[in-house]
Parts: structure tokens; sequence; C-alpha cells
């Protein structure tokens, strides 16, 4: 059943019962409720003639310790995933059932018996789903290809979802976050040089002005937000729209090449032929990403906004003790970015700057100086515990 306290708003089983049963125009009973914490979210078994035998009930949690409810998040979701079904025609995502947002929920296809990524991957291993981790790929490319140049089509919709995408902007945080950074940055001794500063600018102005690469993404592009089947064919579908946003369509490409929040590395995007698969599926419906040096520069700016949001966190990292797996990660994120910038040879001041930063916090860090290349010690996809 339902939990009830200050940050966990779920919907009583008879509210949802009688959605469902106006949805479907027929009775419809929920046998058992399984909530799949730490998520707001719920996996019901329903009892009815018309009805499925599983749904999944989703909502707004209060966010009691923030001081805020983000009830737009509840709105954005089901209005993303309706323009992508009944707009688009696409099915990378669950369909919405039914919603009550009046009452803080929605209703959506349950997926099953398709699993998270991630939790196969720490289960066991990178190279047991390496063909998942493709379909991943090939999904995040697909959903750019598709949705490049379908912002035009929002101002149709009536659910305000382009005022609701807009207020997800990931870029919105972006000049206070690289403040931060490099501010931490200069008092690690590194601070940004002229050149590099130049290039921030740059980066900027891509990520903001993206051209044919504008696109819809889901807003949080990492493995634990893609399903799939333990076993047999790849058959990948993203979930987690609450962040949705038209931007830069190669920010859902960095977790291919940087770590995300739950992984020290990544490994090598290319031998793995991860970066080809979603190259190849974004140029389907972006022919620019064909351009070496377009898309070169558009990636390692997408990198580059990624390391630099992660290095703001320098100053909770110092403070934790030696063996603090979260330095490990920061050092390989910063160094990472670079390599895929070198690797462009898009941004050199700035790849040489993120790599001097590198180099201080492993001089600072003396548990963080490993080798990250090295893939006995680091295979691709090695969890952050």
């Amino acid at each position: 059943m339902p939990e009830a306290d200050d940050e966990v708003r779920a919907p009583s089983p008879a509210v949802v019962e009688a959605l469902l049963t106006k949805l479907w125009h027929a009775p419809v009973a929920i046998e058992r409720w399984e909530r799949q914490k730490p998520w707001s979210v719920a996996r019901v078994h329903l009892k009815g003639a018309a009805a499925p035998p599983t749904a999944v009930v989703k909502w707004m949690r209060g966010y009691s310790d923030l001081g805020r409810t983000e009830s737009w998040r509840l709105r954005l979701e089901p209005a993303a995933l309706r323009f992508l079904a009944d707009d688009l025609g696409l099915s990378l995502a669950p369909r919405v059932l039914a919603a009550d947002l009046d009452a803080g929920f929605f209703v959506l296809e349950d997926l099953a018996p398709r699993v998270a990524l991630d939790r196969l991957i720490r289960r066991d291993g990178f190279d047991a789903h390496i063909d998942r981790l493709i379909a991943f790929a090939r999904l995040l490319g697909e959903l750019g290809a598709a949705t490049s140049g379908a912002v035009a089509a929002l101002g149709a919709r009536p659910d305000t979802l382009a005022r609701l995408v807009s207020a997800a902007d990931p870029l919105a945080a972006f000049p206070a976050e690289l403040d931060e950074a490099c501010r931490h940055a200069a008092a690690l001794g590194t601070p940004v040089t002229s050149a590099a500063s130049r290039e921030l600018v740059a980066v900027v102005d891509e990520l903001r002005a993206p051209g044919p690469f504008l696109s819809l993404t889901n807003g949080d592009a990492e493995s634990n937000n893609v399903l799939v089947h333990a076993s047999g064919p790849a058959d990948a579908r993203l979930i987690d729209f609450e962040s949705t946003a038209f931007t830069h369509a190669l920010l859902s490409a960095v977790c291919l090449y940087v770590p995300g929040p739950g992984w020290l590395s990544v490994g090598d995007p290319v031998a793995t032929g991860l970066a080809d698969h979603y190259r190849r599926a974004l140029a389907g419906g972006v022919p620019e990403a064909q351009d070496d040096r377009r898309y070169g520069y558009g990636l390692a700016a997408a990198c580059v906004w990624w390391a630099m949001r992660r290095l703001q966190r320098f100053g909770k990292l110092d403070g934790r003790g030696p063996g603090d797996k979260s330095r490990l990660q920061l050092v390989e994120t910063l160094e990472a970015a670079a390599r895929t910038a070198n690797a462009y040879r898009a941004l050199p001041h700035l790849a040489g700057w993120l790599c001097a930063t590198a180099e201080r916090l492993r001089h600072r860090w003396p548990d963080a100086d490993l080798d990250f290349t090295d893939p006995d010690a680091f295979p691709p996809y090695s969890p952050r515990h």
C-alpha cells in the first residue's frame, strides 16, 4: 500500500482504481501495490477485463527537505511522453495510460520484464551487456534524430508542453555552475587562462545555439534510465522524462564518454562501438552529425559542460576522507572530457586546463592518483559505490 509521509504523496488505490475504471469503462481493481523505492513509483497489479495485468503509477514527491514542490515536473513528463507517442508516433518510451495531474499522479504502461540496464551491468559486468549498451546508445541517437526540428510542433499542443520544457532547461544553472567550478580551479592553483576562458564562452554559445542539433532529450540520459530485457533481443526503452528539454542533442551522448553519477569509468566508446552506433543513429535525422568537425566540436562542448558541473562539487569532496570513490570519479571525469576534446581536436586550451586541474587533484588526493586507463584496475563501467 502507499506510504504516507511529508515527502511521499502517493495516491490512494481507490483514486487510481477510479481513474482506470473511467478510462476503460469497466471496473478495475488493484490487487497488489509494489512500491519501487526510493522513487515515487509503484507497480500495480490490476484485475479487470479491459485492464492490462500491470501498470506503473508515478506521483510527485514533496521535496520537503528542499522546501519546494516542483509540480511542473509532474506535468512535464506525461506531456513529453504523449508528444513522443501521439505527435511523433515514436515507441521509444512508455505510453501514458491515464493521468490525474490535479490529484498529483499519472499511470504508465508497464515495460516489464525489462529492467534497468545499470542493474544488469553492476550484477554481471560490462562485457556481458555490451549489446544492451549499444542498444542504449542507438536509442539516444534515434531520439535525437526523430525530434530534431520537432520543437516547432510544441505550440500546437494543448498541454503547455512548450512552457514546461523551458522550465527544465539543463543549461539554466550553467553560468553559476561555471563560476563555481572556476573558483575551485583557481583555489587549486589552475586559474582559467585567457585562451581557455574564450573557449568557455564558445562552449556556452555552442550549447545555447545548437542549430540542427536542437532536439528533445529526457534530461537524464544515464544507464539507470533505460530499460532492457535481461536476455534475448536488446530491445530498449527510455524512462524518466520529468526533466525533458529541447536542447543540444549531444548532451545526451556525454554519458557514453564521461562517467555519470553511478560510474567511476565508462571505457572507450570508440573501441566498444558505442560511439559509432550513437552517431549513425543521430545522423539519420541530423545529417550534420556526419561532419567530423561539427560533431566533434559539439561533443567536446557537451563533455566540458558536464565536467564543469562536476567540478563544482570539489568543496564537498575535499571534505571527505581518503578513499572516497567520488574523488576518483571527479579526476576521471575531468580527464575523460579532455580526452574526448583531444580526440576531435576541439577546445585544446580547455582540454589542457582540465588535465592540469585533474593533475592538481591527484596531488591533493593521493588516493585518487590512479591509472583509469588500466582495464584491469578500472574496467568499463566500474561502479561508484
